[in-house]
């Protein structure tokens, strides 16, 4: 059988899932992926009046951790994608949550994505907007990740940011050949952050996991609060085209493409890895629950979205890129 993610939902997935609890959404993820592309979801049939050729088509399940039917949406969000950006600089910024949090994000996934994309874009658009630093509206898209390359939980965003803005009715570009200092951009995102998270707990917000007291909840803020945060800033690139390739990969399909997985049998999963290292492809082996486990972490919560746009980069902000691209002699 070949080693594809629907082949090893289709043999081994109704055995873990007797074994383990899962949410509503993890469960129709895994029903979508088992279906996808079989008569289950029903078919199409295209014929030739001319020569009586018939071909018939399987419905896809479109579901977003699948990726197997997402490829089609991929391109699509990259060719649209491609034509929003802005002909300038781009910096690409990542921000990673301390690992500590993680099991605060598994029992408040929702919460926790929502104020990862909040805290890391008013961050950077507070910042932009100083004259310290820009003084200008910036464009901004972000795409949240929660897994690492060997699929583990990893939650951190990716965020594509002009290299200036518009202040006005002009255009303005950085006053330095760098974004911000990350010193000032780690303080900044940790403190609201901490703020939101504070108050959550507070206002009856927040679910601890079940086997949390207390006390380890107020010894993680501490500890966490002492921390020096993971903020990168990478760039600058023209046009930011490198940036959006790469998050293409990962925007639509989940955690894991078909063309990565090696072998599998009911015991265990075998699949390829770059490690970011030494960036050599590598493969690892897990056994087929802790590969379920990783997998369905991954399954965004319904009505969430994982691709986001802040300023510059809005829908209803098309008007000011116009403005930008006539500003920079480039034809909209």
């Amino acid at each position: 059988m070949e080693a594809t993610l629907q082949s090893i939902i289709r043999t081994s997935f109704e055995p873990y899932r007797q074994r383990h609890g899962l949410s509503l959404d993890q469960y129709q993820a895994a029903q979508s992926l088992m279906a996808c592309q079989t008569e289950e979801l029903g078919y199409e049939e295209w014929g030739c009046l001319e020569d009586g050729y018939s071909k018939r088509i399987n419905h896809s399940c479109r579901h977003r951790s699948c990726p197997k039917c997402q490829q089609a949406y991929a391109r699509d969000w990259l060719a649209k994608t491609q034509a929003r950006l802005l002909a300038c600089d781009h910096y690409h910024v990542i921000f990673t949550l301390p690992h500590e949090l993680n099991e605060i994000w598994q029992f408040n996934r929702h919460w926790s994505a929502d104020h990862l994309f909040k805290a890391s874009s008013e961050t950077l658009k507070q910042l932009l907007a100083d004259e310290r630093y820009l003084g200008a509206q910036v464009g901004i898209l972000a795409s949240l990740h929660t897994w690492g390359r060997t699929l583990s939980f990893h939650p951190h965003v990716h965020l594509l940011v002009t290299g200036g803005g518009l202040s006005g009715s002009n255009w303005k570009p950085l006053k330095k050949d760098y974004l911000l200092p990350v010193a000032v951009l780690k303080a900044k995102f940790r403190g609201k952050w901490l703020s939101w998270l504070n108050q959550a707990y507070e206002q009856g917000q927040l679910v601890l996991p079940e086997h949390w007291s207390e006390r380890d909840w107020y010894k993680t803020l501490q500890k966490i609060a002492r921390k020096t945060w993971n903020v990168r800033i990478q760039g600058p690139y023209r046009h930011g085209n490198g940036v959006i390739n790469y998050l293409s990969r990962y925007v639509h399909g989940g955690p894991i493409k078909d063309r990565q997985i090696v072998s599998f049998d009911p015991s265990s999963v075998r699949f390829k890895y770059q490690d970011h290292r030494d960036h050599k492809e590598k493969t690892m082996s897990l056994k087929t629950d802790v590969f379920f486990h990783r997998i369905l972490w991954h399954v965004l919560v319904k009505g969430q979205h994982n691709i986001r746009y802040y300023g510059l980069y809005t829908p209803n902000s098309r008007k000011k890129r116009e403005q930008v691209r006539t500003e920079m002699g480039v034809e909209t």
